[in-house]
C-alpha cells in the first residue's frame, strides 16, 4: 500500500494523540483525529493541524485531513485506527467504534497497558459488533512526548522497538504488514500476554507518583519525574513491583523482560542495576513531573495495569503484595476503588478459563481445541 493511500485515524488527542498525528501528517501520511470533546480539538481544527517539535529539535507542521468528534466520520474509509489514550478510555471507545467499524479495519491500542486488547475485544463481541476487525495493541507508546499547547507538541524520544501483538496472534503479521510501514519500529511480540505483562508503565508510573506525592503537591510536578524522582530507596520499590510482574508472567508460561533489559532494548540505557538504568536513559531527561496527584499515572495505571497484574497473580497462586499495597495507597489517596473500577478478569472475558484455556484464547482467538489434532495451543501452555 503506497502512502498516499494509507488513511490513518488517530483516536485522542492528548499529549500521544497529537504527538502521533502531528509526526504521521509531518511524514506524509493522510491523518484524521478523533477526539470526544470538539472543544479540545478546536483550535487544531481551526488551524489545520499540530506543531510538533521533534526529538531533534526540528520544528515542523503536520496539516491533518480531518479534526473531528464524529467517530462515524473518522473511521469512514480508514486502514488504521491508532487508539491513543489512557486504557481507562478503551472500553468508551469500543462501545464508540463498534456501530461504525467496516471489514478488514485494524484497530491497534497505543498501548493497551495490561489486558486491553482482551477489554476491547470482549466489549465488541458483547454488544453484538459484526465487523470483521483485528483489534492488536503495543506493549508502550512509541514516543517519550508531551502536549505543548492547544495545536503543540513535542517528541523528546522514539522508542528504538515497540513489540505489538494481534487478538489472536496469528494476525500479527497481518497487522505488521500495515504499521511497519508507518513505524517500522514496530516488531512482533509472541502475543498479547507479552505486550500486556512486559507493561513498563505498571512499575515505574504508579509507584513514583505515590512514593513523590508530597514533592509534587508541595512544588506543582516542578521536578524532573524521572531523574530527581527516582533515588536509590524509590528505584528499590520499583525493582520489587518488577520482581512480581515478572513472577506472574512466569506463572502464565511466558518469559518476560525486566526493567533493566526493557531500558536497554527501548533506549539504549545501561547500568548495573534500576537506579543507574533509568538516569542513564537521555529520552527521560526532561520530563516533568505530574502537576497534580490527579494524573493518568494513578487513574490508568493503578486500575489498567497494576490491577490486571494482582488479578492474575490471584488467579495463578503468585504472591504480589507489593502490588497490592501500591493499589491500596492509590485507593486511599484518591477516595477511589481501582479494584472495582479496574481490568479485572471478567472484563477480560477470562473468568472461570485455566490457563491453557488463555493460552489458545489469545493465540487462535478461541478457546476450544484447534481442529483436526492441532495443538498449538496445548504446546504454548505446557
Amino acid at each position: 500500500m503506497l502512502d498516499s493511500e494509507l488513511q490513518i485515524t488517530v483516536v485522542g488527542a492528548g499529549h500521544g494523540g497529537k504527538a502521533m498525528a502531528a509526526d504521521l501528517a509531518v511524514h506524509g501520511y493522510a491523518v484524521r483525529l478523533y477526539n470526544r470533546s470538539y472543544h479540545n480539538i478546536e483550535t487544531i481544527a481551526a488551524r489545520g493541524g499540530i506543531e510538533v517539535t521533534l526529538e531533534d529539535g526540528q520544528q515542523c507542521f503536520g496539516s491533518l485531513d480531518t479534526v473531528t468528534s464524529d467517530m462515524a466520520c473518522a473511521l469512514d474509509g480508514a486502514h488504521l485506527v491508532m487508539v491513543v489514550l489512557p486504557a481507562s478510555g478503551h472500553r468508551d471507545v469500543a462501545l464508540a467504534c463498534a456501530p461504525h467499524l467496516q471489514d478488514g479495519q485494524i484497530v491497534v491500542l497505543n498501548p493497551g497497558r495490561t489486558g486491553g486488547a482482551l477489554e476491547f475485544r470482549n466489549t465488541l463481541q458483547e454488544i453484538g459488533c459484526t465487523a470483521n476487525v483485528i483489534v492488536a495493541e503495543a506493549e508502550t507508546f512509541i514516543f517519550a512526548s508531551r502536549s505543548t499547547g492547544p495545536a503543540q507538541a513535542q517528541i523528546f524520544r522514539r522508542k528504538n522497538t515497540v513489540p505489538l501483538a494481534a487478538l489472536p496472534a496469528t494476525g500479527t503479521q497481518q497487522v505488521l504488514d500495515i504499521v511497519q510501514e508507518v513505524y517500522p519500529q514496530f516488531i512482533a511480540a509472541p502475543n498479547v500476554l507479552h505486550t500486556s505483562l512486559n507493561n513498563m508503565g505498571a512499575v515505574f508510573h504508579p509507584a513514583l507518583v505515590l512514593m513523590n506525592a508530597g514533592w509534587i503537591e508541595a512544588t506543582g510536578g516542578d521536578f524532573e519525574f524521572y531523574v530527581d524522582g527516582v533515588t536509590p530507596s524509590t528505584a528499590c520499590l520499583l525493582e520489587r513491583l518488577d520482581r512480581e510482574r515478572v513472577t506472574v508472567a512466569t506463572a502464565l508460561g511466558i518469559r518476560v523482560e525486566t526493567a533493566c533489559e526493557w531500558l536497554v532494548r527501548a533506549y539504549s540505557a545501561h547500568g548495573k542495576n534500576l537506579y543507574e538504568s533509568l538516569h542513564a536513559n537521555p529520552g527521560y531527561k526532561g520530563i516533568q513531573a505530574p502537576r497534580t496527584l490527579r494524573h493518568r499515572y494513578l487513574f490508568e495505571d493503578v486500575p489498567f495495569s497494576l490491577v490486571p497484574i494482582a488479578e492474575f497473580g490471584r488467579r495463578f497462586g503468585v504472591d504480589v503484595w507489593g502490588i497490592e499495597s501500591m493499589i491500596q495507597l492509590a485507593c486511599v489517596i484518591d477516595g477511589t476503588d481501582y479494584r472495582y473500577r479496574g481490568r479485572t478478569l471478567e472484563r477480560m472475558g477470562l473468568v472461570g478459563l485455566s490457563l491453557r484455556e488463555i493460552t489458545r484464547l489469545v493465540q487462535t482467538g478461541s478457546v476450544q481445541p484447534p481442529p483436526e489434532g492441532n495443538q498449538l495451543g496445548d504446546k504454548a501452555a505446557s
